[in-house]
């Protein structure tokens, strides 16, 4: 309560300065600790307005920090002392507003500066210093910057630019590009799509329908899920149309037996119920407390016939009852970098030495659940990744060890062929980057 009535006392002005505080200690946090940005937000006490604006400077800064840092080296006449991390984050976030943003500079500025109190205070001259002669040289400063290296015009590491660019050597830099535009808010429609569209145009929300995935609807603009018409009782869920693919392409029947063997947040697993309410779906969490977050979404959905598992799919022997499923969903842990638009800390949190250790994980997860399958069942290996050392590599190499295994992804109006697989790089028609890739059992010799 102390805080929402303090907040209730402020000034437009002093409300401003604080919201830039927070965004600056959640950027320090991802960037100086490691922590996952949504881990970091501090809304507490903030009206919708200023929690709407907190999100999209800290998001923005997190996005641009590659670029924003090196502009700030320019800017210093002297390197920050390492334990000003704060001091760097705010004033990555006073140039983010200045070079991506449309809030006015002398706003910017002020509101900045004001955040800097107590302990902090000493450096409200350099923090105006620096950001008034950005404001005043920058597309000087930013073409600068611009043309060292396509990873700082691009705003990525050096290492995940030269992974793009040797897995799509036509492609490297629309995905880079695509990377940093935020995304809209894909919707997957639990009913009569054209008729939930309507629903939305009469509520003033413009919406479209997106190509090629039956039940996916993109507004074009974010709105919080509450605004959302029928959220709350669960006739919508917000999922990306690529994700929506994945009950596509196991397409569960009723009466068979569904392993989703990485299920959590659990709006896959939500699908295949949608899609086959008589099917016997289990869904198989390491972590305990993202199989809440499951149980919570299926809550919200109505959906209770799922039978949750909190264990390892790497070592179904711990788990598994021995009778085989019809159908595996592999939607596998991996590095995100087809969602860099959604989360851009991954550009932080991730490091080089991360892939192999993932793509070991995942080649582990397709040997012990391989296994599971019946004969005749169909296996959907899947990742939100677009760097080939997860995707194509991984199931070539499985294939390579499997010659019973059949590659079965279909042609498809999404994505490209590769290798084994398909690929949707992030932007295309809409939908996130994924991965998929099809594997069938054979048939019981006669």
């Amino acid at each position: 309560m102390a805080a929402r009535t303090r907040k209730a006392t402020q000034t437009g002005q002093e409300a401003g300065s604080e919201v830039r505080g927070r965004a600056s200690a959640a950027v320090s946090a991802v960037l100086h600790e490691g922590r996952r940005l949504e881990a970091a937000l501090d809304y507490e006490g903030l009206g919708q307005a200023d929690r709407a604006l907190l999100r999209e400077l800290a998001t923005g800064t997190v996005r641009w920090a590659v670029r924003l840092r090196a502009v700030l080296d320019d800017l210093l006449d002297r390197p920050l002392p390492r334990k000003e991390k704060r001091l760097e984050a705010l004033l990555l976030v006073g140039l983010h507003q200045l070079a991506h943003t449309g809030i006015p500079p002398y706003a910017a500025v002020s509101a900045t500066v004001g955040a800097l109190t107590g302990k902090q205070a000493w450096a409200r001259r350099l923090v105006n210093g620096v950001l008034r002669r950005f404001g005043r040289e920058r597309d000087d400063r930013l073409a600068a910057v611009d043309g060292r290296s396509p990873a700082l015009r691009h705003a990525y590491p050096d290492w995940l630019v030269e992974a793009l660019r040797g897995g799509y050597p036509d492609d490297w830099e629309a995905v880079l590009a695509a990377g940093n535009r935020p995304p809209a808010l894909t919707l997957r429609v639990r009913g009569d799509r054209s008729a939930y569209l309507e629903e939305l145009a009469a509520a003033g929300i413009p919406a479209t329908s997106l190509d090629g995935v039956p039940e996916a609807v993109a507004l074009e603009e974010f709105l919080p899920v509450g605004a959302l018409p029928g959220f709350a009782e669960g006739r919508v869920s917000v999922q990306d149309g690529a994700a929506q693919l994945a009950a596509e392409l196991v397409a569960p029947r009723s009466g068979e037996r569904v392993l989703d063997a990485c299920s959590a947040p659990g709006g896959k697993l939500a699908h295949l119920l949608d899609r086959a309410p008589g099917a016997e779906v289990v869904g198989v969490e390491a972590e305990g407390d993202r199989l809440a977050k499951i149980r919570q979404t299926l809550d919200r959905l109505g959906l209770g016939a799922a039978e949750l598992v909190h264990g390892d799919a790497t070592t179904p022997g711990a788990w598994w009852d021995g009778r085989p499923f019809d159908r595996i969903l592999v939607d596998a842990p991996c590095s995100g970098t087809g969602v860099i638009r959604r989360h851009p800390d991954i550009k932080h949190l991730r490091r080089p030495e991360d892939i192999p250790v993932l793509a070991g994980r995942q080649a582990a997860l397709l040997e012990a659940l391989w296994p599971l399958l019946r004969p005749g069942g169909r296996l959907v290996y899947a990742t939100c990744s677009v760097l080939p050392a997860e995707n194509r590599e991984v199931v070539a190499a499985f294939l390579d060890g499997h010659p019973e295994a059949r590659p079965a992804t279909p042609e498809a109006d999404w994505g490209r062929p590769d290798g084994p697989g398909r690929q949707i790089l992030p932007g295309e028609q809409g939908m996130d980057g994924f991965f998929y890739a099809c594997l069938d059992a054979p048939e019981e010799a006669a």
